[in-house]
């Protein structure tokens, strides 16, 4: 059965397929549902005869993966391109690698396709686009019958303009042609009403060559000193006090919801087993791993969305568009501190499932950026997001636009601390040690405090 969102987009989608409109572009809140919306906006197509075939891409085989399940159990019958299919789910790198073969049988039919999370596609056209723009454009824009492109955050982290995305002349404002808002599905009960805690430290101590300097705040000694954020979200104190809390609101939540879960979002592999090391032996807490560098990541994510798992541990495989509904609880610790990849950790954890309790919790650490995009979460597209800045990539040589390619994610797995710290914490030893650049340095910490935002308060 069809949220009334669905409904009402879908509705509008086929009115205008029908006046021989060929596009339409749907910005809706992450964890909204758009896959299934997808999905019935196709069966309606091929129910009236409109297209004969069904195309799905997305950014990632998780995702793809996602999207393959849905579609098949809303069309009844397979969506793996294989006899019997009316359909394929791909993923966007796929594009460039599929033969003549597959382009000319789109020729040949009536095709729908869908583009998933279409953020990820830049270029007005094939000079300024990336590589998976790229292909939209000259591959699938002038042969399918209709597209729908889709993303919960219809913007780009530099600010270029979406592929096949239209925009109001001359303040660039990216036009849609439906929007469900997080404000709109927390009032329908859709999305979790989420809550954002940023944690601080008090009592920071910094040595660095015999000289001692104390701030009252991480980001005051962020911006007073060369220490990076890779040495916050990389320190045992800190990883072991944003987890403790993190396990607590799980623990809260289970006790009316045994099965909920939690995500943790880390830098780098190497990141990733740590903070598995501390949610097993310290906080007693069965937990997962899924890499892309992990044998079968998808078959994982299958076992822990099936599990009573507690914890899952991601680098790069669960940031946006994997449906996992028991996810309650997030701890953010990337490295990655764009508002688009907050905006996405942020919507694992906002889809309503059939239990009682409904809290979504995210922890993060009191970084500017971050702080930032928790205070405008109430705003679905950011004033710092709303156009696409043309002047910033008119003179951009092409080649240097293609190397946009999957930025955030190559920035998710840098196993190497880009500083010159090594942070040690008083409770656990005063000696100095070796950093994995092999500097002696160190970083005394005080006393943490939190900062809970709590967004879309009803009355």
């Amino acid at each position: 059965m069809l949220r009334q969102w669905q409904v009402k987009c879908s509705e509008k989608a086929l009115h205008k397929y029908k006046t021989k409109q060929a596009h339409f572009f749907c910005q809706a809140t992450p964890g909204a549902g758009k896959t299934v919306l997808a999905a019935a906006i196709a069966s309606r197509l091929l129910q009236y005869d409109m297209v004969d075939l069904v195309l799905c891409f997305s950014p990632s085989l998780t995702v793809s993966d996602g999207i393959k399940r849905t579609f098949s159990k809303a069309l009844n019958c397979t969506f793996n391109g294989g006899l019997g299919s009316i359909g394929r789910s791909l993923t966007y790198q796929s594009m460039q690698f599929l033969n003549d073969e597959f382009w000319q049988t789109l020729r040949n039919h009536r095709v729908f396709v869908v583009f998933d999370e279409i953020h990820h596609c830049s270029g007005s056209d094939i000079e300024n686009a990336n590589i998976w723009g790229q292909q939209v454009l000259t591959k699938i824009q002038g042969l399918a019958t209709y597209t729908l492109a889709m993303s919960g955050t219809p913007w780009r982290s530099d600010s270029l303009p979406i592929v096949m995305g239209e925009y109001s002349d001359p303040d660039g404002k990216l036009l849609v042609d439906y929007q469900y808002t997080l404000k709109q599905a927390i009032n329908d009960k859709v999305c979790r009403i989420p809550k954002i805690v940023l944690v601080d430290n008090e009592h920071l101590t910094v040595t660095n060559d015999d000289k001692i300097k104390s701030f009252s705040s991480i980001l005051e000694m962020l911006n007073q000193t060369k220490t990076s954020y890779q040495n916050v979200i990389h320190n045992q104190d800190a990883m072991e006090y944003l987890l403790g809390l993190g396990c607590q609101k799980l623990v809260e939540i289970r006790s009316q919801s045994p099965n909920a879960g939690g995500l943790v979002v880390a830098a780098s592999v190497h990141h990733a087993q740590t903070i598995k090391k501390i949610l097993s032996e310290k906080y007693a807490q069965s937990v997962s791993i899924v890499t892309y560098r992990h044998e079968e990541p998808l078959t994982e994510i299958e076992r822990y969305r099936q599990s009573n798992t507690q914890w899952i541990v991601s680098v790069g495989m669960i940031s946006e568009g994997t449906d996992i509904p028991r996810l309650q609880v997030c701890c953010h610790m990337s490295s990655v501190k764009t508002e688009l990849y907050f905006r996405q950790v942020l919507g694992r954890i906002l889809r309503v499932n059939a239990t009682t309790e409904q809290q979504a919790w995210l922890f993060t650490f009191a970084e500017q950026s971050l702080i930032e995009y928790a205070e405008q979460i109430e705003y679905d597209i950011p004033k710092s997001c709303m156009y696409a800045k043309w002047d910033k990539f008119i003179d951009i040589e092409s080649d240097t636009l293609r190397n946009h390619l999957k930025k955030d994610e190559l920035l998710e797995d840098q196993d190497e601390i880009d500083c010159k710290l090594a942070w040690n914490s008083t409770t656990s030893s005063t000696e100095k040690t070796y950093s994995s650049l092999g500097v002696f340095d160190e970083l005394r910490l005080g006393t943490f405090k939190q900062r809970v935002i709590s967004a879309f308060l009803m009355s």
